[in-house]
């Protein structure tokens, strides 16, 4: 987060989490070549790439566009939802997955086995939308011992749980998680 960031966002996802900010993405969208891609990506100044949609690993063409990303920038995410097998994604991409708490209402669509396949650099969001997901968060950290081996997000869920309450929950847990906000939602008001 704040780091000046291009955005590649594709259409389409199999879920549909009850706070989803980005339904525009479920449908439409304009088909383009991955070099049509790049050659957009390129008019900006920046070597921070972020693969998103909708569910971006539900586009089978999405990883050869993440390899070519990775062949000429430096710093290559994708926001997944975690729910696809992350497996043949180039290993210089960061992932970003999300483990789906309740309150999205696709807690079904985890997909644990990706875990053992995340790397150090790599990272797991939660997003919370009451006191209910926080303790299963914390459930799910603890089995599968998350902080030991990536970064953990905390991300409350816009509108649903204050960024005040959740801050005050992970502080007084002492837990080893970084709380963040959806800075295009402060700085610019958007979804």
């Amino acid at each position: 987060m704040g780091w000046p960031t291009v955005f590649v966002r594709l259409t389409g996802c199999p879920l549909r989490c009850g706070y989803c900010d980005t339904a525009y993405a479920f449908h439409g969208g304009e088909r383009q070549s991955h070099e049509a891609i790049l050659q957009e990506v390129s008019h900006y100044n920046v070597k921070h790439i972020c693969v998103t949609g909708g569910e971006p690993l539900a586009q089978p063409s999405v990883l050869p566009l993440l390899t070519m990303l990775c062949d000429r920038y430096s710093e290559v995410s994708i926001e997944t939802s975690g729910s696809c097998d992350i497996a043949p994604v180039d290993p210089r991409v960061r992932m970003v997955m999300d483990l789906k708490t309740p309150g999205s209402l696709q807690e079904h669509f985890n997909r644990y086995e990706n875990i053992p396949l995340l790397k150090s650099t790599d990272e797991v969001k939660f997003v919370v939308t009451d006191r209910a997901d926080y303790d299963w968060a914390k459930d799910i950290i603890k089995k599968h011992a998350l902080i030991d081996c990536v970064n953990v997000l905390f991300s409350p869920s816009h509108g649903e749980v204050s960024s005040k309450d959740l801050s005050e929950w992970i502080l007084k847990d002492q837990l080893l998680v970084r709380c963040q906000a959806q800075l295009h939602k402060i700085v610019w008001d958007q979804r």
